[in-house]
């Protein structure tokens, strides 16, 4: 018998250790549980050195919205299984579907909300499930997603159907903004989506600071916005990732990434 690996990933430990429980008793699941983003992402890691990759990822849709001191966390998007920090769910998902493409994730939620699932599906998510399902539902979904099917509420269809819809015209208005600057710009506009700041801008690309901060605001004006963060989620909407070089340099800072 095909034996199906599952990683349940949710900061509530009484849930997760609970649902982990549960399909372990399946006769064909072997199911482990992480109560973080990061440390799904070493359990991932973990389980593909030693062969036995696991075959389904399923997120909570809350993971990482909630600091142990109740404030909002930022998520690291795409992150590595060395970092630490907070991870939310939709990043989860997105890294894994770039990292590991044969994992399949569903995302596990409280409530249903069109625009979280629009942007679950978006990231790369196969399946959006209610927590309070049953498990045969939980299990055939399981099923469904590892042939390649997508499972997605009835109720929820028409409200993230429209999501998409929006987040297309979002994005071809985005990519036509991007298109208007020119390629020393957006040069600039990929290094400020992989977080550098003016000074580092300037190193990376052999330029003064006078003319790294003539160019961003050149680009702030084309695209029509008035911060580095808003560039940047318009850059994320344009499908606009970091540039190569940044990704390969040693240092990069965070502190205005945003998740996709």
């Amino acid at each position: 018998m095909a034996r199906i690996r599952v990683l349940v990933v949710d900061d509530h430990r009484i849930f997760a250790e609970s649902l982990a429980a549960a399909l372990a008793a399946e006769p064909d699941v072997d199911v482990s549980a992480a109560g973080s983003g990061p440390a799904a992402l070493r359990a991932l890691e973990r389980a593909a050195a030693e062969g036995r990759g696991y075959d389904v990822l399923l997120v909570d849709a809350e993971l990482g919205a909630l600091t142990s001191s109740g404030a909002h966390a930022v998520p690291v998007p795409v992150p590595r299984p060395e970092e630490g920090g907070v991870v939310d769910g939709i990043s989860l998902v997105a890294g894994v579907r770039s990292n590991r493409p044969a994992v399949r994730s569903v995302v596990l939620a409280e409530k249903d909300d069109p625009r979280v699932a629009a942007r679950a599906l978006q990231a790369g998510a196969s399946g959006w499930v209610a927590k309070d399902c049953s498990l045969q539902r939980l299990l055939s979904v399981i099923r469904g997603v590892l042939r390649d099917e997508t499972h997605l509420p009835p109720a929820l269809l028409t409200g993230v159907l429209r999501e998409l819809t929006a987040a297309r015209k979002h994005r071809t208005e985005s990519e036509r903004l991007v298109e208007s600057l020119t390629p020393r710009e957006r040069e600039v506009l990929r290094c400020m989506v992989a977080g550098l700041g003016r000074k580092a801008v300037a190193e990376r690309l052999f330029l003064s600071p006078h003319t790294v901060r003539t160019h961003m605001q050149n680009v702030l004006g084309k695209l029509g916005v008035h911060s580095t963060l808003a560039a940047v989620a318009l850059a994320r909407r344009a499908g606009v990732g970091p540039a190569e070089h940044v990704l390969r340099g040693d240092v990069v800072e965070r502190g205005g990434q945003l998740a996709q």
